[in-house]
């Protein structure tokens, strides 16, 4: 999608400090970290949010969660926090399906 900010990160349109890429997904640091270690997991495949999958498309979703903790265990997290924001009244400000990987000592149990 042409106006997608995650969408001209992947192509690389947009700068970011890249984590991991494959076929599927692409794994960026934040810009604004939230905690300590804080980066994103995106699908390639422009999808707006979690409302949008699809048998045709949830696979992604499966993947990405394979990806994670193989990606937590290289970065050294004993544990971690995944977030999606599903809509605006949610905090979605971005409407490309993303995953908030949040780990460190500033994570209690509150989610808010």
């Amino acid at each position: 999608m042409a106006d997608c900010v995650f969408c001209k990160i992947i192509a690389g349109d947009i700068p970011s400090k890249k984590l991991y890429e494959d076929a599927l997904c692409y794994a960026f640091y934040d810009i604004n970290p939230q905690s300590d270690t804080h980066f994103l997991v995106v699908p390639k495949a422009h999808i707006a949010s979690a409302n949008e999958l699809t048998e045709e498309n949830a696979a992604v979703v499966a993947h990405i969660f394979t990806v994670i903790p193989k990606l937590a265990k290289e970065l050294g997290l004993e544990s971690y926090r995944v977030i999606n924001n599903c809509g605006e009244g949610a905090g979605q400000t971005v409407f490309h399906l993303h995953f908030h990987v949040l780990s460190g000592k500033n994570l209690g149990e509150k989610l808010v």
